[in-house]
Order: structure tokens, then sequence, then C-alpha cells
């Protein structure tokens, strides 16, 4: 094999969770992996040189915004996204089908066409097709390509799950054959079907006959409890092409990927590490802490003392509380930086108990304090 070719080992199992790891022209991706959004081309308010440091490995970044700002004559002018944000490592782009559900109001579906948007910047009119999300894709110059799809909200009505597979498989083998045959780079599918796990299956040996360098699971973490989310990856994930990566997207907070690896996923992605880290709520081995809480305006102790990351075990919580308080941005920052660092950790912590055989009591430790 090229070794610059991508391509993914399966390590070891323990139970259903998996060890693996994920080779590209661009690094390696040890899994499971848990991908920061860099939505616009920027993991808000972190450094990549800081992203490096924390161990993250790959990005994710978005092509609807992508396309919108800065578009594509610029991002092909800098060959892509990576010399365009200085960050060399991989980076995954999600196709758009997430705005298609995020900005219905904006947008009607066309099976032959894609998705008509009125964009939510100008109110400009323009098509979001198959062809011209792998397109834009290949401008930001993506390791990892997703299919567009059509990503319903969260409903229980069989016919609207049945229409969105068919308009994702449709997308799909359009996707493929724009993707064509380019084996430095992956392009994954993606599964629809609710929680209902006969459509679940059914998507999934539709896009399995067409053929993907992996396989997402779409259409979760939309509304649905988490319970229900368990109840479903339990009961189709282990259908999934065992030789390919898993990857659920949009998913979580620490206890759904917990959920998620006991299930057989292997790459992650959600916005909560930035996301939370700018309302004040940092994600620590005790648990989720609310900063905002009065009973940190005199808590001299540190987030984490052992994270020397940009010195952030140099600051208080009671200073983070004030930062909050006061509304500085330093705040959002340094607690962002903190979670991003904290997630990986933990996804570093998964990959070592998997690999001993002691996810379970891991598993079993960790879950009930998220």
């Amino acid at each position: 094999m090229d070794e610059l070719e991508f391509s993914f080992e399966l390590i070891t199992q323990d139970e259903k969770a998996r060890l693996g790891k994920i080779n590209t022209p661009r690094g390696a991706i040890d899994t499971p992996a848990f991908m920061p959004v860099g939505t616009l081309g920027t993991v808000k308010g972190i450094f990549c040189e800081d992203l490096l440091s924390t161990g993250s490995q790959i990005i994710l970044g978005n092509t609807y915004h992508l396309m919108i700002r800065p578009g594509t004559a610029i991002l092909d002018s800098f060959g892509g996204l990576h010399d365009y944000m200085n960050w060399q490592k991989p980076i995954l782009t999600d196709s758009g089908g997430f705005q298609i559900m995020s900005l219905a109001k904006l947008n009607k579906i066309d099976i032959n066409l894609g998705a008509v948007f009125s964009s939510h910047v100008d109110g400009k009119k323009f098509v979001l097709s198959p062809e011209k999300s792998i397109q834009i894709q290949k401008s930001i110059n993506s390791d990892i390509l997703m299919v567009l799809d059509e990503c319903p909200r969260l409903t229980n009505e069989t016919e609207k799950l049945i229409s969105a597979i068919e308009v994702s498989t449709n997308w799909a083998k359009r996707c493929k054959v724009e993707f064509g045959n380019n084996k430095k780079k992956a392009l994954f599918g993606i599964i629809q079907g609710g929680l209902d796990k006969k459509l679940r299956l059914d998507s999934m040996e539709k896009l399995i006959a067409i053929g993907f360098d992996g396989y997402a699971m779409g259409g979760l973490a939309v509304g649905e409890a988490q319970e229900q989310m368990f109840n479903i990856l339990n009961e189709t994930v282990n259908y999934m092409p065992k030789e390919k990566p898993r990857y659920l997207m949009g998913v979580g907070t620490p206890s759904d990927i917990l959920g998620a690896v006991k299930s057989g996923i292997d790459m992650f992605d959600c916005v909560m590490p930035t996301r939370s880290g700018r309302t004040g709520l940092a994600f620590t081995w005790e648990g989720k802490l609310n900063l905002r809480n009065a009973k940190y305006q005199n808590d001299k102790s540190s987030l984490d003392d052992k994270n020397s990351l940009r010195g952030l075990n140099m600051y208080s919580k009671s200073y983070l509380n004030h930062l909050i308080k006061t509304n500085e941005i330093l705040a959002s920052m340094l607690i962002s930086l903190h979670n991003i660092n904290f997630y990986q950790q933990f996804m570093r912590e998964i990959r070592k108990e998997i690999k001993k055989g002691n996810f379970n009591n891991f598993y079993n430790k960790y879950i009930n304090k998220f």
C-alpha cells in the first residue's frame, strides 16, 4: 500500500469499542477521535498551535459557510483551507447537509437540483447540488469529504424519513461520481433513517452498495433523548462495514461519546467544547463546572493543575469567574482551550483503556459524572 493513500487500520476491539488509526497524507488520526469544529476556518478563540498542543489531529470545516465566506476563489488562490488558516493536519468537511436542516426556512429541496438556498448573509439565491458540494470541498482541499444529504429534523413520520433516504441516496451516488478516483482523500457516505432500525439498515445497505471510504451516522443528536440515540446505535452500528471508519456526526458531550464508543463508533465532532467555553461551562474529570456560579468567586484552585498549556494551571476559578462576569473575551479563550484539551485527554484515556481491554470499567466510572 502507498503510505500516502487514505487508509484505516482496526487495531483491536474491546467488545464493541474499537481502537484504530486513520492514515492520510497529512498525518495519522488515532481513533476513537474527537474533531474540534472550525466551521468558518477557525476553532473559535483558539490558535492553531494551541490546537496542536492539545493533541488534536484533525478538525472540521463547513462547506456551506466557507462557500459563502471567504468563497472558493479565495480558497483556490491559497490552495485550500490548510494554508489559508495555517493548519497542516487533516481537515474533514461537512457537506452542507446540516444547514439544509438548520436553515430550512432559507432553502427548498429538489432531488434533481439539490438544495435551493437564499443566503443567510445577503439573501442571494444559489443552488447547493451534490456536485457543487463536492466541488467546494475540493476547493477547501479537504482530506475527508462528506456526501451531501438531507438531514431531517426529529420525526416519527415514516414517509419523511423514507423521502430523506431517497434524496440522500440519489445525492450520494452523484457525489461519488463527482469525487472521482482519488486514493489520497476519502469520501464518506451518510446513513439516515431517524430512530427506525429498519430504515437505518435500508439506508446503510444502499450506501454500502455504492461504496465509500467511511460511513457516518447522520440525523442523530437532533433533539432525541440520549437513551434513544444509544438504542439506535446499539441496534445498527454493528452492521456498518468493520474495515471502514464509523463517524457519528455532531456528537457530543463526554457521556454521548462514551456511549457511542461502547457501541463501536470511531469519530466524533461537536461545537460543545468551544460553545460551552463561551458561556462559562468547563468540562473536567470531576464533571461539568458552571464557572458563572457564585461559589467559584473565592475559589483559588485551577481547572486542572497539571495543564500548563498557555499557563492554564496558573488561572484560578475565582479569576475565571471574574472574567466571565465582566464579559472579558479572555474567559472564552481560556475555558474553550481548557475544554478542547480536556476532550483530547478524554479521548486518549478512552484509547488507552480499549487497548488494555478495560473500557467497560472506564465507562462505568465516568458515564454518570457527565
